[in-house]
């Protein structure tokens, strides 16, 4: 008998879904971004260079560039999670005003291609795709963002906290609102306390 590859690296056949395999999030999304430096960005700005090695679920073709179009930015819908995944690394969140911490309000349902459920499972993979290694995660999200281009993105587990965090493509740019309903640097006092205990929750340290 053949052995299957529990997540191959690349999907083995065309990918298909059904309409419960794509689910409607409009809670506010959080994310940390870096917002000071050699390389910032706008908290409503969705990366188009990529795809980096150091992403998990970068939709971007090879090779390595500016690829409009292609843009993503991983958010989530608690500050904790936001951190553990920025900072996990280290694990140990820098305090400074490199990094802001922005929330907000979608304008509109996102659509979400979710892969908390059997989704990876009926396509050829299995439910830790979303856990497996970076590169083949980077492969499955190319194939969906070419598959179905007009999805938001992806509901996810994340590999650090558990909880659901939301990876955004191109057409989720049109659910931005004007403003962010908050953003701060992280060495700001309005949201120091709250780092301090997203610090506490993760087991990470202060710095």
């Amino acid at each position: 008998m053949t052995r299957i590859a529990k997540v191959p690296s690349n999907p083995p056949a065309e990918l298909v879904r059904e309409p419960r395999d794509v689910v409607v999030r409009r809670l506010p999304l959080w994310r940390i971004h870096t917002a000071r430096g050699p390389y910032p960005s706008r908290w409503n700005a969705l990366r188009t260079f990529g795809p980096l090695k150091t992403a998990r679920f970068d939709p971007h073709p090879p090779p390595l560039g500016d690829h409009p179009g292609y843009g993503v930015a991983y958010t989530a819908f608690d500050i904790a999670t936001c951190a553990a995944e920025v900072f996990q690394a280290s694990r140990t969140i820098a305090l400074t005003d490199e990094h802001d911490v922005t929330g907000w309000p979608p304008t509109r349902d996102l659509q979400l291609l979710d892969l908390t459920d059997t989704w990876a499972l009926r396509n050829g993979a299995s439910n830790s795709l979303a856990s497996w290694k970076r590169s083949t995660c980077r492969a499955w999200s190319a194939a969906i963002r070419d598959s179905w281009p007009d999805l938001d993105g992806l509901v996810s587990r994340s590999t650090m906290t558990g909880r659901e965090m939301v990876t955004l493509f191109d057409p989720s740019l049109t659910a931005f609102p004007a403003a962010p309903s908050f953003r701060r640097p992280l060495d700001h006092p309005a949201i120091q306390a709250t780092m301090v205990r997203a610090a506490a929750e993760c087991g990470y340290r202060i710095a």
